[in-house]
């Protein structure tokens, strides 16, 4: 897929111009509204430095949170304006509203290479509807649009869709990177290609294993997810932290994968608790005796090893949801191993991590940077390689 991005740009498309620029600083915030994980917001940073060089006109768009077309105090953006100052040893003008007399005055009178955000768009629900007059107010702000939010591409609304069927329309670093490497991973993968999927629910990752399965070489299956995958193959887990779901769709993929040399590999043994806590005592059970009234917490030793064999074989590899509780010490044990493995292979293999909870294992010990990519969009990222089109990359123009 190849989508026109920033760089097919010409310095007489940038300076002096007014760019709306769609970015993605829907980020974690504590009691205290302080940024815990700023990833999404250093993710940004190239496309906005490099309009920054250009002497363009910068006017960022975001949304936070969920404040269903109200305002709410909590999810302003001006934590991030604040954090992003910083970053950039510049100023970011923060406006109190996204659209408006008041906020295009202010961009009106904005100069070259100085930088505004907006309000969280979200307080508005025409945003969310793709609402045609909303889109227009937004596009009337600027003069070029660029997207380079990849974490809203599965989001038809009106920053993302709207506004780029009205004003000139591109790429920015980061979707452009996005883009590439996970068109990768289903055009051109080096083989083997390994996927490994967790997480809680099955539900928003069965398109993923159904258009992967006649890509990847091994599909993965761990955490919740399997326990699903368990129940259509007829083990007893009905206490488990088990999803609802047609079993029926679940059987028929699973025979589908044994009859294409068994390309996917479930746990065969779990580690499980009768709460989840930090004090709950542990055992491993083989998925065939676990008990009812027990929850799985994490893979057992056999799991672990027979996953650690398929992905220290890999020349790519993809792995979405974690394998455990991993926000308890003593149940991420099979998280920490996998992330350790895929850093150890930094130079051996390509390896794309994609999703928030994953992104959190691997950081909590500190090994985000060995790995080849980290999407910063988990649903958009599993949307893409279930092979739908989305919205927000299907509207920009290619190359």
């Amino acid at each position: 897929m190849q989508k026109k991005n920033i760089k097919d740009l010409n310095e007489n498309q940038i300076e002096g111009k007014r760019i709306l620029v769609r970015v993605d600083f829907n980020v974690p915030l504590d009691k205290e509204l302080k940024i815990t994980d700023d990833t999404r917001i250093s993710a940004a940073l190239p496309t906005i430095k490099y309009l920054i060089s250009k002497k363009a006109r910068i006017i960022l768009m975001s949304h936070l949170g969920r404040p269903k077309g109200k305002i709410a105090e909590k999810l302003r953006l001006d934590p991030v304006a604040k954090h992003l100052s910083e970053l950039l040893e510049q100023e970011v003008k923060k406006l109190p509203d996204c659209i408006g007399r008041e906020v295009e005055k202010e961009i009106f009178r904005m100069k070259n290479g100085e930088i505004i955000l907006l309000e969280n768009l979200r307080f508005h629900p025409e945003e969310e509807k793709n609402d045609e007059q909303f889109s227009k107010k937004l596009a009337n702000l600027g003069e070029l649009f660029i997207n380079d939010a990849f974490g809203t591409a599965h989001r038809a609304h009106a920053s993302t869709v709207g506004v780029a069927k009205i004003l000139p329309s591109c790429a920015g670093f980061l979707m452009a990177k996005e883009i590439k490497v996970l068109s990768n991973l289903i055009e051109n993968p080096k083989k083997p290609f390994v996927v490994l999927l967790g997480g809680a629910k099955i539900s928003g990752k069965i398109d993923v294993v159904q258009n992967l399965l006649n890509i990847a070489d091994k599909i993965l299956i761990a955490g919740g997810m399997s326990y699903t995958c368990l129940a259509a193959l007829g083990y007893k887990v009905s206490n488990l932290l088990l999803e609802e779901y047609d079993l029926n769709v679940v059987r028929k993929m699973l025979k589908k994968a044994k009859e294409m040399e068994n390309k996917i590999l479930l746990p065969v043994d779990l580690v499980v608790v009768k709460e989840i806590s930090e004090k709950a005592d542990s055992k491993t059970y083989k998925v065939q005796s676990i008990p009812k009234d027990c929850k799985g917490v994490d893979l057992g030793e056999e799991s672990l090893k027979m996953f650690m064999e398929e992905l220290k074989r890999a020349k790519t590899i993809f792995w979405n949801g974690p394998v455990g509780i991993f926000e308890i010490e003593k149940f991420a044990k099979g998280n920490n191993i996998i992330a350790k493995c895929l850093a150890e292979m930094k130079n051996k293999a390509v390896t794309v991590v994609g999703g928030g909870d994953s992104i959190a294992a691997i950081e909590k010990i500190g090994l985000a940077e060995k790995m080849t990519h980290i999407s910063t969009g988990g649903g958009a990222s599993l949307e893409f390689l279930a092979g739908k089109k989305l919205p927000g990359i299907e509207v920009l123009p290619d190359k």
